[in-house]
């Protein structure tokens, strides 16, 4: 398999995308409810288009899933992985923080990722063992090595009211704690400023696939540890995601336990 040429072509389909973000951005959107707090605008969805459009001219008997249109082709060991706008409801506002997520895996395992910051002009990519980059910046996470010192990040689940007094309780903990604390709206984006170090740490729940898989690449090959509220062991989909700069993940890890709270 020419991960170069996945790389490439995961970089214009994600270019593309975001060319059709930037056209529709500011413009009268018919935005829907997926629930009464999860939006999809006319943009998620012609940004996808184009995105499948283009993996689908490079890789035919490739599968796609997309957030909008769910699994596009055969399922096959060879799957791209979707997110043409992470950040709706910020889109759907005109704020300015989102991103486009591409990420290709093969048997399972990630070894593309790419996201874009289409108002930045900011690339995230990374492939499997030569690193984490932006643009044509190598980029490794920060070395601050308290909590007490760390900048952190996190975001809030659609159905947030379900979980809410352990969300609350989790973002009470750390913001006592912290140096300083941040809520963005895109998770692709978050874990990437892990990457580069603008972020010492992150947590959400609930994620899907599509919103971490191609960052979760980059964000592991700059040097994140990245696991469950438990420690366990992390993968795509799974309910509780907590990724650090590995120097303050215990600490980080503590202040997750709902054990011994009020």
């Amino acid at each position: 398999m020419d991960l170069d040429h996945i790389r490439r072509t995961a970089v214009a389909a994600a270019q593309e995308g975001a060319a059709v973000l930037h056209s529709r951005l500011g413009r009268p959107s018919d935005i829907q409810k997926k629930s009464p707090t999860d939006l999809v605008t006319e943009a998620d969805k012609a940004s996808e288009k184009r995105i499948v459009a283009i993996i689908r001219s490079a890789f035919p008997d490739h599968g796609i899933l997309a957030e909008e249109s769910g699994m596009n082709g055969a399922a096959t060991s060879a799957q791209w992985i979707v997110d043409p706008l992470d950040g709706t409801t910020n889109f759907a506002h005109e704020l300015g923080v989102f991103s486009v997520s591409v990420a290709f895996r093969m048997d399972g395992d990630v070894a593309v990722g790419v996201v874009l910051d289409p108002m930045r002009g900011e690339l995230f990519w990374s492939v499997t063992g030569e690193g984490a980059w932006l643009n044509n910046r190598r980029v490794s996470v920060s070395q601050t090595n308290s909590v007490a010192d760390s900048l952190l990040v996190t975001g809030f689940p659609y159905n947030f009211k379900e979980d809410l007094d352990a969300i609350m309780l989790r973002f009470t903990n750390c913001l006592r704690a912290a140096q300083g604390m941040r809520r963005l709206g895109s998770a692709a984006l978050d874990l990437c400023y892990v990457a580069c170090g603008r972020f010492d740490g992150f947590w959400e729940q609930q994620l899907k696939a599509w919103d971490t898989a191609a960052a979760l690449l980059i964000a592991t090959e700059a040097g994140a540890r990245i696991t469950g509220f438990q420690n366990q062991p992390y993968m795509p989909g799974d309910r509780d995601l907590l990724a650090t700069n590995g120097r303050i993940h215990r600490e980080m890890i503590s202040l997750m336990s709902l054990k011994g709270s009020a």
